[in-house]
C-alpha cells in the first residue's frame, strides 16, 4: 500500500453511511442540509486524493426486515429497500455534484435512466478517473443487507479498508452506550471477537467476509465534524476492527 500524496496511506476506501444518517432529526425521508453536510465530509477525503467508493442503506426510506415483520413478502420487501437505496444514492450524488464532485451511481438493478448497471471494470474506471462511485440497491439479491454490500463492493474493487460512519457512536462497545452508562469502548477489536460477543457492528455475513479477505474497518462518528479525513490523516477517534 503506497501513500499518496497527501501522506494517507489509503488510496481506495469504501464508506458505508446508513440511511437513517441522511433524515436528520426529521425521524423519515431526506434532510437536504444533512445530506450536503455529509457530502462536504466525502469531498475533504476526496480533496486528499483518496478514491472512494460509498454504500449507503435506505432505512430511512423503507427496511426490507420491518416490511417484513409486518407481513409483507420477505423477497418483495427487500427489493422495496433496494429502491430506497437508489433514491438515497441519487440524493448524495447531486449534493457531491453541486460541491464540484463527479460521481456515478451504480445500480445492481437495472435502471439505465437513473444509473449505470454495475460492471466492475467500468466501475474501477471511474474510480481511477476521481469520480467517486456510489453503489446501490445492495446486491441485487434479497435477503442480504447493505452492510454485505458495502464489504463485498470493497473487496471486488480492491478498497484497502471499509469506513463505517455511525450516528451519535464514536466506535464500538462492549454493550449499548445508550443504555450503560458503564459502557467500554474497543480502541481495536478483532472479527472473531465481533462475532463471538454479537457487537452490534455489521451483520454476520459482511463481518465474515471482511475477515476472510484481511479486509480492516473503522467504525466512526459521522456526526462529528472532520471525522472520516481525521482517521486518514492518523488522528481522531474511532475503532478498528482488523484480523
Amino acid at each position: 500500500m503506497t501513500e499518496t500524496d497527501s501522506g494517507t496511506t489509503y488510496k481506495r476506501v469504501m464508506l458505508k453511511i446508513s440511511g437513517e444518517a441522511l433524515m436528520g432529526d426529521q425521524g423519515y425521508g431526506l434532510h437536504p442540509p444533512t445530506v450536503e453536510r455529509i457530502a462536504k465530509e466525502v469531498k475533504a477525503v476526496h480533496d486528499m486524493g483518496v478514491e472512494i467508493c460509498m454504500v449507503i442503506g435506505g432505512g430511512n426510506v423503507f427496511r426490507g426486515l420491518q416490511g417484513s415483520a409486518q407481513g409483507m413478502e420477505r423477497t418483495t420487501a427487500d427489493y422495496m429497500g433496494m429502491l430506497a437505496t437508489v433514491m438515497n444514492a441519487l440524493a448524495m450524488q447531486s449534493a457531491l455534484e453541486g460541491l464540484g464532485v463527479f460521481t456515478r451511481v451504480i445500480s445492481a438493478i437495472t435502471m439505465n435512466e437513473v444509473a449505470e448497471p454495475y460492471i466492475r471494470r467500468r466501475a474501477v474506471r471511474h474510480l481511477e478517473k476521481k469520480r467517486v462511485c456510489i453503489f446501490a440497491a445492495g446486491t441485487g439479491n434479497p435477503y442480504f443487507t447493505t452492510d454485505t454490500a458495502a464489504t463485498l463492493r470493497a473487496n471486488e474493487m480492491s478498497c484497502a479498508a471499509i469506513f463505517m460512519g455511525k450516528n451519535g457512536v464514536d466506535g464500538v462497545y462492549d454493550k449499548d452506550p445508550a443504555k450503560h452508562a458503564d459502557a467500554v469502548r474497543y480502541d481495536t477489536v478483532t472479527y472473531d471477537e465481533v462475532l463471538a460477543k454479537r457487537l452490534a457492528v455489521m451483520d454476520a455475513s459482511a463481518i465474515a467476509l471482511a475477515r476472510d479477505n484481511n479486509l480492516p474497518l473503522y467504525v466512526f462518528p459521522l456526526d462529528t465534524p472532520g471525522g472520516f479525513k481525521e482517521i486518514l490523516e492518523g488522528r481522531g477517534t474511532f475503532t478498528k476492527v482488523q484480523g
